[in-house]
């Protein structure tokens, strides 16, 4: 059913709205939303169509901002009635995959970029880089995605040096704080020592940060530190002066590239083709630029203006009102550009201007930004950046200080202990690294046929592995000096062969025996372990007893699963390799007059047992030291 076709927008006539929302029945069906070109909006559906299409025009309930610029456009509804609420979702899906409404596409969510998290649903609130806007409460609040990871990281880590807040990702102890809380960098979260409300304080105003209004922050620090000063309470003020010192560090290292530095404002630019759509958008605040962000859509479902258009919304629906700018530029225009610039001014409460700029220094930016538009759309295009994501996933999976650049595995095989042979593989930056590969023969007595032992097995390899490093240390190598140097593009070999990061393949017994083997090489302070157990899936570190909470399908989990997966094949291709030649030399081992010396020239020169077996008289009596006679024994034994 549809109703006639208002001349105004249904928000604007209440009793319009009344009337209409008194006619849809209260049954389970699909509604239909339309703006004042017949063009469909929405689509949804309900076990209760009144109830459901009503909560759109109360207001007072408290929409999102992007649906209430959606409601702002509804001239007319349709609905259809179904007999139950499974009949109502099927064709709920037929009708968004036949009519591609507006609102029912989101723009993708682009795990190749991250965002930074701050949990306000906990009494202690988090901060935390993600590559994903996982469904948390609705309390917590996400800035991003931010393109340049390294930017994000190094402004976390100043604002760790700068504010006393958490420093670790879980505590180190359960009755007491650790030396964080004792030199002043985390004010005793663990031990709940400082108060929910002053630690909410803080990181109110760390998000201040993330923003752009650090000139504000800097402000508001001003006048506390002159309002400790005059309290003689000098402690509390040189806290707060080395916080706007950190602050003003911050902004030194950004580029300023508007020189109107009196106005915030955020610049849209786009690059596509056939296959995908990215926009950037520059974040400008006094004349620098503090942040830049990435979104993408499939360019078969929107125009490029029209993608444009979903990013102000998506983003600006997202953040608070406080972070929204008063001049937005953007490179395209799009239909109802003065209805998205009074929604934007009514969610901001100041006036907000949408503009396309011709010349001057305005074009110049969009310009700007829409090369680097062009860039982004060639990397995500060529799809080299999906290993970079592991890895910046895998960090924060395991809180690690720095992305690991080298990731080592390790794994035993073995058939109930005969030929036991360890493998070590290599990834690097992500990707395997096979020339670094090596293999080991496990040489302990106690692991032989009948007698299998995995943990003594790690054991063994790792301390063959990281023998010479505990050398090296004893001689006076700062390990920590060393991962301070893996910066550089300039690595020597020996930079290059030390780990940031070591997977033991097995659970906690196999990681415990790691441990073992490094404490007693005293390195266990200087390589990060962890383990991954197959049949569960499970992620275990030193120090806990449980496995690391995770997702099957966090992209950091899933590179070390690939890791794993191929130190076993590594493992499992030396393990035949050395069964079979054993095989092979156990059966020639039994014919009279054949030593190793003569097992090892037979190999050599036949290059499989199957050869030697085929072979004739004078084939044999060919090879060099055989003979006549001893060719004709070993004949006679493959051809009784």
């Amino acid at each position: 059913m549809s109703f006639n076709k208002a001349k105004i927008s249904l928000i604007e006539d209440n009793d319009k709205v009344k009337r209409i929302l008194g006619l849809i029945p209260a049954l389970p069906g699909c509604y239909i939303m339309k703006d004042n070109h017949e063009r469909i909006l929405y689509i949804g559906k309900s076990k209760s169509l009144r109830s459901r299409v009503s909560s759109y025009f109360r207001q007072k309930l408290g929409v999102s901002p992007r649906i209430s610029l959606m409601v702002r456009q509804i001239f007319d509804i349709e609905y259809i009635i179904t007999d139950t609420e499974n009949e109502a979702l099927a064709l709920e899906s037929n009708l968004i995959k036949e009519n591609q409404p507006y609102y029912n596409i989101l723009l993708k969510d682009d795990k190749k970029y991250p965002y930074l998290c701050i949990t306000w649903s906990d009494d202690y609130p988090r901060i935390f880089i993600t590559r994903r806007r996982r469904n948390r409460h609705i309390k917590d609040r996400y800035y991003g995605p931010y393109v340049d990871v390294t930017l994000l990281r190094n402004t976390l880590e100043v604002i760790k040096k700068v504010f006393p807040i958490r420093q670790r990702l879980r505590p180190l102890y359960k009755d007491k704080t650790c030396l964080n809380y004792s030199i002043g960098k985390c004010p005793g979260v663990c031990q709940a020592i400082v108060s929910s409300e002053d630690y909410r304080e803080t990181i109110k105003r760390i998000s201040m940060v993330f923003q752009g209004r650090t000139d504000e922050l800097n402000s508001i620090l001003l006048s506390r530190m002159l309002s400790y000063s005059s309290k003689l309470e000098y402690e509390k003020a040189n806290e707060i002066k080395l916080q706007i010192e950190g602050l003003n560090k911050l902004n030194e290292s950004q580029k300023i590239t508007d020189p109107d530095s009196s106005i915030n404002r955020d610049i849209i630019a786009f690059a596509n083709n056939n296959i995908i759509t990215c926009v950037q958008l520059f974040q400008i605040r006094s004349g620098k630029i503090i942040g830049r962000l990435a979104f993408s859509a499939d360019t078969a479902n929107h125009t490029p203006s029209n993608v444009i258009r979903k990013v102000i919304e998506e983003h600006f629906s997202e953040i608070d009102p406080v972070e929204i700018p008063s001049e937005i530029i953007i490179e395209s225009a799009f239909e109802n550009l003065d209805l998205v610039e009074g929604w934007l001014t009514e969610l901001k409460g100041n006036k907000v201007k949408l503009f396309t700029p011709k010349r001057n220094t305005k074009a110049k930016l969009v310009n700007l930004v829409k090369k680097n538009a062009e860039v982004e759309l060639h990397r995500l295009s060529q799809g080299i950046e999906k290993a970079s994501e592991s890895l910046d996933d895998l960090s924060f999976l395991l809180d690690l200080p720095r992305k690991p650049r080298r990731i080592e595995g390790y794994d035993i095989s073995h058939i109930q202990g005969s030929d036991a042979v360890g493998s070590q593989v290599v990834f690097v930056d992500g990707l395997p690294a096979r020339h670094h590969y090596r293999k080991y023969k496990i040489k302990s007595e106690a692991i032989r046929v009948g007698h299998n032992d995995d943990y003594l097995a790690i054991y063994e390899v790792i301390k063959r592995r990281f023998r010479r490093w505990s050398i090296y240390k004893k001689e006076g190598l700062l390990i920590s000096d060393l991962l301070h140097q893996k910066a550089s593009v300039f690595d020597p070999m020996m930079v290059q062969d030390f780990p940031d990061l070591v997977m033991i393949d097995g659970g906690k017994g196999q990681l415990n025996s790691a441990i073992k083997a490094l404490s007693e090489l005293n390195l266990e302070n200087d390589i990060r372990l962890c383990s991954l157990a197959k049949k569960r899936e499970e992620l275990f570190v030193p120090g806990q007893s449980r496995p690391i909470s995770s997702s099957n399908e966090d992209s950091g989990l899933l590179l070390l699963r690939r890791l794993r997966d191929e130190a076993h094949r590594f493992a499992v291709s030396f393990h035949r390799d050395r069964r079979s030649k054993g095989i092979r030399r156990s059966e020639l081992s039994e014919i009279p007059g054949v030593g190793p010396k003569r097992i090892k020239v037979l190999l050599e020169h036949f290059q499989s047992m199957q050869a030697i077996r085929m072979a004739s008289k004078d084939q044999l009596s060919k090879v060099d030291g055989l003979g006549n006679e001893l060719a004709n024994i070993i004949w006679s034994y493959f051809n009784k």
